[in-house]
């Protein structure tokens, strides 16, 4: 059985990144618990309740495609991946457009410690198209973040190199709602080498 906001609220992974300070290993591909990144990145949007996923691909996007299993989720590429997340945020939420969806929920691909259960709780907070929710991490403000779609034109046009959202949750603080994840999750980025221990 369905609930509304099974198909109110869409999953968004950002996947496109290159992994510059990685030695040019794109994130997706990046391997935990013996599978991509991009795969436990879509399956714990599907796991917090996301009947709809859209994955943003860009570096190696043919290889993802081939290695990942993703056949249950929408494939976006994204040509100027190379400018930054900003990019992929705006192709993402652009394949989101005349879908009926009245949000995005957006998780990065390389942050493997952000499961299904910090994702659900920043879902749960979702009320319509208006709603602008938050995780936080001992207050600090992290992913992922859920955008109603009345915010997605700002959010668009705000989202420029790698600070994807930030600008616009930060010009309209008084609207959001934080939701902290801190007991549940735990918000590391995959960016370097040493990163790589995070990996199992």
């Amino acid at each position: 059985m369905t609930t509304r906001t099974e198909h109110e609220v869409a999953g968004l992974v950002l996947a496109a990144g290159g992994g510059r300070r990685l030695g040019g290993r794109p994130k997706a591909l990046l391997e935990h618990r013996g599978r991509p990144l991009v795969e436990h990145a879509a399956g714990a949007l599907r796991a917090a309740g996301c009947a709809r996923v859209h994955v943003v691909l860009g570096a190696q996007a043919r290889d993802v495609r081939e290695r990942a299993r993703l056949a249950d989720c929408v494939l976006v590429d994204n040509p100027e991946w190379e400018r930054g997340m900003g990019s992929s945020l705006r192709a993402g939420l652009d394949s989101l457009a005349g879908t009926g969806v009245r949000a995005a929920l957006v998780l990065l691909v390389d942050q493997p410690g952000v499961g299904a259960e910090a994702v659900a709780r920043v879902r749960a907070a979702y009320r319509d198209e208006t709603s602008l929710v938050s995780a936080t991490y001992e207050g600090v403000r992290g992913h992922p973040v859920l955008l109603g779609a009345a915010h997605w034109a700002g959010v668009t046009a705000s989202a420029t190199g790698d600070r994807g959202a930030r600008a616009y949750l930060r010009a309209h603080e008084e609207s959001l709602t934080l939701v902290e994840c801190g007991d549940v999750a735990r918000p590391y980025d995959i960016d370097t080498e040493a990163d790589l221990g995070h990996l199992a």
